[in-house]
């Protein structure tokens, strides 16, 4: 068996992927940041809860409040909701609309983000080898 038939490794694969893809949009909306009329692009965000859902079987795991102390699972987190950005913030007399500086957080950010998923695969593959009795 191996690790790409668990749908977990699944689904952090599919967000390492997405990732990747992702900063070369933005490494290439850096790049044209002086170009006469380029605006800024991004790939549409994906929804990998429901891709962790499709990779995984039918079970299901919940989380259970034993204690009246513990936080709900749908807390202020779960009441999130991302916002989209509708126009542009600024647009240069060239008609360039990249903002450097939305560009470098976004590098950032997307950065971080792998970093996650990668340290996630590691973990998992770590605690997978401690389940086996493998160093």
């Amino acid at each position: 068996m191996s690790t790409q038939e668990i749908g977990l490794f699944k689904a952090i694969a599919a967000k390492m992927d997405y990732l990747s893809q992702r900063h070369k949009v933005i490494a290439e909306n850096i790049a044209n940041s002086d170009t006469p009329g380029y605006k800024p692009k991004d790939l549409t965000p994906v929804d990998f809860s429901s891709v962790l859902k499709g990779v995984t079987s039918n079970r299901s795991v919940q989380p259970a409040r034993t204690d009246p102390k513990h936080i709900s699972a749908a807390g202020a987190v779960g009441q999130a909701q991302d916002r989209t950005q509708k126009s542009f913030y600024e647009v240069s007399p060239t008609g360039n609309a990249v903002v450097m500086e939305e560009q470098l957080l976004n590098a950032g950010r997307n950065v971080m983000d792998y970093n996650l998923m990668l340290n996630l695969y590691q973990k998992q593959i770590g605690m997978m080898k401690i389940a086996l009795g493998v160093r």
